[in-house]
């Protein structure tokens, strides 16, 4: 009401109306406009030719939310709702597309069936993992069951175990119908004998080849750039390839909010009196606690892993460290107390020499090679470089042979006596054999058990509210300037800032470019914009943002001038194919002769263990093309210059090996049905989305 009070004095009363009436008008146009679920629409998409409501969604949606609390504790954060509401989306796809092909079917689960998986003999898994079904031997008990039903049936209908019980019993149901189905898709695949031979030949056919091979960037782009009509014939020729959901790009650009110096000033000098008011408290960890959101303001700290703040050397209790930068954030800590503890720390490096196998001759060799280490470590050596040069503890060699603090308990016996009965620094004096190898070890620390507790709270440097304003002053400013595309870049140009691009943005996408929460400026995009139009200023969390709309496409094909820039790279190598195919066919002899005589760029390769299901082809990667070419030639046969992934080949297959018949093709049959069911098991639920014609709209409302 401070902005009113302001307007009236100043301006009078006309003012105040004008403000009233513009936010009268825009509440009533959240109310009655054309999305509004009084007059508007009222519907997030359609799913197999039913209409979904907003309130079906919202339901679903909130279902995935009490999920989501009973099973972690907690409300779902801006992080988590985008999955959740994901979830929501495919639980109504399942419940009104796939759902329907199980009552086509006559598929369904009986209540024998059910009670078959709670506590007869073919148990849910996750409940035969779950540890409370489980006896002292860990093996699943279905008294154990029986019993915890007893608990929940005398439970209100509200507890929360019966909620989370229930809900996993309504899951019990789709899951195993949805079992059946696949399981009786899976059945339908049928793998002839003559299939699982081909399987067979396909794995066992040998190939001896002989290749010439020219890439196409043998062609220059001069020589090969296509004309804008052959662009647009091979467009479309494949208009398939370029079919599009929704889709729209747009340039946008970006007002950082940062934190200025006199921002980091006010926070150093509340930072400052709350160090002052550390110095003197009675209560550290209270007080730490009570001043800090962090879990461990007030934590136990031993010589392995004091903070890089904290001096060991130079550490006593009462002393406050800070104010400091660490970061993004100042830093205050006091040393509260320092203890002994029952765990005891030390530091160490070593050398390890390993035997080569366990015969008593290699393990003499090994000691032999490290005593002779030692000796020259006793006479001088620096141990940091010899531990690079011989050590074989790789990750330790690169570090001098440095293995930092370690507690009690944590290296293997004989090493932990070695470092921690030594009473001073210095290098153990014998070798010490592990099951690893023969060590010399250098003891950096001896063994120490004191604790250090410490009190630690933090304060992020952020912007404040004059930052704030600084940098939306200043995208305002931009965006009163600009009104369709040439505007917003000329005035960007001018104002020194940088021009972001986001091509294809799907009306279901979050992220817009190099902004990651940017679900508002998705809205705008679809709900409200056209080419050219210039949006309000979007507060992105810690930024603000200015865009323009640069194209739309709704759902169909992308058109032509989108793809052109895709095309033309596809379109220019046909180009450069067909130069060096007229070239090759010209030329005569070996194929060493006719890649000599073409020049540097071509080149023969051979291959003596081809198989149609190599992956790649030396010098060429992988070429389906080039494979089939090779095992259709006849001994001895050699191919005409054709076009392949990335250039130009000319196959020759010196010779065959065609496996010979076998008897059983059992193994075979089994692999290509196995790969068969885990397609299908894939894909069942994709087809039957695609086969129910979702439309999704609730970038509407979200």
């Amino acid at each position: 009401m401070a902005l009113i009070g302001t307007l009236r004095n100043k301006m009078g009363t006309w003012v105040v109306a004008f403000v009233f009436i513009a936010i009268a008008a825009f509440t009533l146009n959240d109310i009655f406009g054309n999305n509004s679920i009084l007059l508007g629409e009222n519907n997030v998409g359609e799913i197999a030719g039913e209409k979904i409501s907003l309130q079906e969604y919202q339901a679903a949606v909130e279902e995935r939310e009490i999920n989501y609390r009973l099973t972690f504790g907690r409300s779902p954060g801006e992080r988590e709702m985008p999955l959740l509401q994901e979830q929501a989306w495919e639980m109504l796809i399942a419940r009104h597309a796939i759902e329907e092909q199980y009552e086509k079917l006559g598929l369904k689960v009986t209540s024998e069936e059910l009670k078959d998986m709670v506590w007869g003999k073919n148990i849910e898994p996750s409940l035969k993992a779950t540890p409370i079904f489980l006896n002292e031997s860990g093996q699943f008990d279905n008294n154990r069951v029986l019993q915890y039903l007893q608990y929940i049936n005398a439970l209100p209908p509200d507890h929360e175990d019966r909620y989370r019980w229930e809900s996993f019993q309504d899951n019990l149901a789709p899951s195993r119908i949805r079992i059946k189905y696949e399981n009786m898709m899976i059945r339908t695949e049928n793998v002839t004998r003559a299939e699982a031979e081909r399987e067979y030949h396909v794995q066992n056919d040998v190939a001896e080849v002989k290749y010439l091979f020219v890439p196409f960037y043998a062609v220059g782009d001069s020589a090969a750039a296509p004309e804008d009509r052959a662009l647009r014939e091979y467009y479309n020729q494949n208009k398939e390839r370029y079919r599009t959901e929704p889709i729209a790009s747009l340039s946008y650009v970006t007002f950082p909010v940062l934190p200025s110096a006199a921002d980091s000033a006010a926070i150093r000098e509340e930072m400052e009196q709350l160090a002052a008011e550390l110095a003197t408290s009675t209560n550290d960890s209270l007080f730490a606690l009570s001043n800090s959101d962090e879990p461990d303001a007030y934590a136990r700290y031993t010589p392995n892993n004091l903070p890089a703040y904290i001096d060991p050397d130079n550490i006593e209790v009462g002393k406050v460290i800070g104010p400091f930068v660490d970061g993004n954030v100042y830093r205050i800590a006091k040393v509260s107390a320092i203890t002994k503890d029952t765990i005891y720390t030390a530091r160490a490096r070593h050398i390890l020499v390993k035997w080569t196998d366990d015969t008593d001759a290699a393990k003499q060799a090994a000691r032999t090679k490290a005593e002779g280490i030692l000796r020259e470590l006793r006479g001088g050596a620096d141990f940091a470089a010899k531990a690079r040069e011989v050590s074989e503890d790789p990750g330790s060699a690169a570090r001098g042979g440095d293995l930092g603090w370690f507690s009690s308990g944590d290296m293997v016996k004989p090493f932990q006596d070695a470092v921690f009965s030594a009473t001073r620094p210095g290098l153990v004096n014998r070798i010490v054999e592990t099951q690893f190898g023969y060590h010399i070890i250098d003891v950096t620390d001896v063994k120490d058990n004191t604790a250090y507790w410490i009190a630690t709270m933090t304060e992020e440097i952020t912007p404040g509210d004059a930052s704030i304003n600084d940098a939306l002053r200043k995208a305002e400013a931009f965006q009163l300037e600009v009104s369709d595309v040439a505007s917003f870049r000329r005035e960007a140009a001018e104002r020194g800032l940088n021009v972001l691009e986001a091509k294809n943005v799907g009306v279901g996408d979050r992220r817009v470019g190099i902004l990651s929460n940017a679900r508002r400026i998705v809205q705008w995009l679809f709900n409200d914009a056209s080419v050219g139009d210039v949006s309000e200023v979007f507060d992105l969390n810690g930024e603000f943002v200015v865009a323009v709309m640069t194209e739309k496409v709704k759902k169909g094909y992308k058109p032509f001038e989108m793809v052109k820039d895709e095309i033309t790279p596809i379109v220019t190598n046909n180009n450069r194919a067909k130069v060096i195919i007229d070239r090759l066919s010209k030329l005569e002899g070996s194929l060493e002769d006719i890649a000599k005589a073409f020049g540097p760029e071509a080149n023969v390769y051979t291959s003596s263990d081809l198989r149609l299901n190599t992956a790649t082809l030396p010098g060429i990667s992988f070429d389906p093309t080039a494979l089939g070419t090779a095992f259709r030639l006849s001994d001895g046969g050699r191919s005409k210059p054709f076009q392949g992934e990335n250039g130009v080949i000319i196959m020759e297959t010196t010779a065959k090996t065609i496996a010979p018949a076998i008897a059983d093709y059992g193994l075979y049959k089994t692999q290509l049905q196995q790969a068969r069911a885990n397609r299908t098991s894939f894909s069942i639920a994709d087809a039957i989305k695609e086969a129910a014609g979702i439309e999704d709209r609730r970038y509407k409302f979200y």
